[in-house]
């Protein structure tokens, strides 16, 4: 299987952030409008964040942006568990300190790379 190219990647990456570092009640209506469960804005950094450090080699994102990257995977990781299913409500979306530390490294990054956070929720397609 061939490897995406580095802007399909970057587009990827950005996308996940800009999910990831919105507003919890936005995160909460993009998540209704695409029927997904709150984890999805979890895998979908996840799967991005998997391709960064190539993303970093073909000059597409600053190196710098790595750090913030492995801190939002580590966040996300410790709030995983069969315990911690409440973090991963719509609700927990709205209160708990992990999303909202997820949220502004986030942030820090869409700023970083593209001069602001605030960017368009993107459209997905979920094949059932």
């Amino acid at each position: 299987m061939e490897s995406p190219d580095p802007s399909f990647r970057r587009r990827l990456l950005m996308e996940s952030l800009a999910v990831l570092a919105n507003d919890a009640q936005n995160q909460v209506t993009w998540l209704a409008r695409h029927a997904v469960m709150t984890d999805e804005v979890a895998l979908d950094f996840n799967h991005a964040f998997r391709m960064a450090e190539a993303l970093v080699a073909d000059g597409q994102l600053a190196r710098g942006a790595m750090a913030d990257l492995r801190e939002i995977d580590v966040i996300l990781s410790r709030m995983s568990g069969d315990e911690k299913a409440d973090r991963w409500t719509r609700d927990g979306l709205c209160t708990d300190e992990g999303w909202a530390a997820a949220r502004r490294l986030a942030r820090r990054v869409l700023v970083a790379e593209l001069g602001e956070w605030q960017q368009p929720l993107p459209e997905i397609s979920v094949i059932r």
